[in-house]
């Protein structure tokens, strides 16, 4: 947090009840939730429209986070367009395993990608309920956060001027490595932070998926994925080394690796294609506490951030911003601080449940490959559960769709 600035000229600095900082899933349905209900806010971005809309980002959304968008009326493109899927498949010891969460728990997942969802979003919010936004701002900075008149700054893309506004609320929701969660005291402050100590080389193929559902291989070699994004494209995953060169992986090597690990007896071959996105993610998960500070708080990977092993991200982003968004109506509207005092409890409740989870998949994922034959031998029991034990599957099932967090 630093000192509010002197003001530019005579006057008086812009005010907003709400003050929401990054465009991202959760930002923005914050923001349409206020409009909703004729709350003015604005939203700051850093970066342009143009590219929040192209971002390319997470594609597997969990059933209830898409029921509660379309109980806000934010759903209508998804559910015109996204893809329903009802079963994943495991690949290991050289066979696949189907398996069918949807015949065992009546839900599915919505494969919808995230700059899809960000365009529809923010044409909602600006274009259609009138949303105050501003896109490339720079510098932007925190004040006064402790009193009830809180101040957000930014230097103004266009002037290169800095222009404050004053809110009752702010919202931070810009990410991983905004400024928001920077803005927290260091001394009030606890970042519990996990890392896996592997990585993930993420990829894009210009290429057809090459089944009809998501793929798991898990292999000696190291953990292999296939995410299904549109008809034509395709995200995949290889385990590499944590801090690993993209450049190391040259389209030959990819393929080569991704036909070793997800191979199978009977398999249909890959579909290839050229490689249209390569980087390296290094798996680590963490939860910033508190998530509210003054008149801050926190939402989406600003106040955790879990791997994508479980793709769990962007469903925890929408799940705070239900949260909060229904939280900041209550009391700006009807003076109720119920929702604004329970809001950190219940975020972090399905935050730690699917930290959980991910740590549990990570070790299915990942342990035959540890070089360890203790974990390989434990990693393979697990698999096998899965495939011979109705109450583990059900219970996999449950956490994998996130039907059984219920708060």
């Amino acid at each position: 947090m630093t000192e509010l600035p002197p003001l530019a000229g005579s006057g008086a600095p812009a005010r907003f009840p709400v003050v929401v900082v990054g465009a991202g899933p959760a930002g923005l349905t914050v923001g349409n939730i206020l409009r909703a209900a004729s709350v003015d806010c604005l939203v700051l971005e850093t970066g342009t429209r143009e590219f929040i809309e192209r971002r390319p980002r997470a594609g597997v959304i969990e059933e209830w986070a898409v029921r509660g968008l379309e109980k806000r009326g934010l759903a209508r493109n998804l559910l015109d367009r996204a893809e329903l899927h009802t079963a994943c498949e495991f690949r290991f010891d050289g066979e696949r395993y189907r398996f069918p969460y949807g015949e065992l728990t009546g839900s599915h997942h919505f494969v919808y990608p995230q700059p899809l969802l960000v365009t529809d979003l923010v044409r909602e919010y600006a274009d259609v309920r009138g949303g105050e936004i501003r896109f490339g701002v720079r510098d932007v900075r925190l004040h006064e956060l402790d009193s009830d008149r809180p101040s957000v700054s930014y230097v103004c893309p266009d002037t290169g001027e800095r222009q404050v506004v004053r809110a009752d609320f702010v919202a931070g929701c810009d990410g991983a490595r905004g400024v928001t969660r920077a803005s927290l005291p260091p001394d009030r402050v606890r970042i519990a932070r996990h890392d896996y100590g592997i990585g993930w080389l993420a990829l894009l193929a210009e290429a057809p998926p090459s089944t009809d559902c998501v793929l798991f291989g898990c292999h000696a070699r190291g953990f292999a994925g296939q995410m299904p994004r549109s008809p034509e494209v395709t995200r995949y995953y290889l385990q590499c080394p944590p801090g690993d060169d993209p450049e190391n992986w040259p389209h030959e090597r990819v393929w080569a690796e991704l036909r070793e690990r997800l191979g199978a007896s009977g398999a249909p071959p890959l579909t290839e294609g050229r490689l249209i996105e390569k980087r390296v993610l290094d798996m680590h998960d963490y939860v910033v506490e508190p998530l509210v500070h003054g008149r801050l708080y926190l939402a989406g990977d600003a106040a955790h951030l879990v791997a994508p092993i479980a793709a769990k991200g962007m469903n925890l982003a929408l799940h705070d911003a239900f949260l909060l968004g229904d939280a900041l109506v209550d009391r700006l509207t009807r003076g109720e601080d119920g929702g604004l005092a329970g809001y950190a409890r219940a975020s972090l409740r399905r935050v730690w449940d699917y930290q959980e989870f991910s740590h549990w998949l990570s070790e299915v994922y990942h342990g035959t490959a540890a070089g360890d034959p203790f974990r390989a031998g434990t990693t393979l029991a697990r698999l096998r559960r899965l495939f011979t034990s109705p109450a583990a599957a059900a219970a996999f099932a449950e956490q994998y769709l996130g039907t059984a967090a219920r708060y």
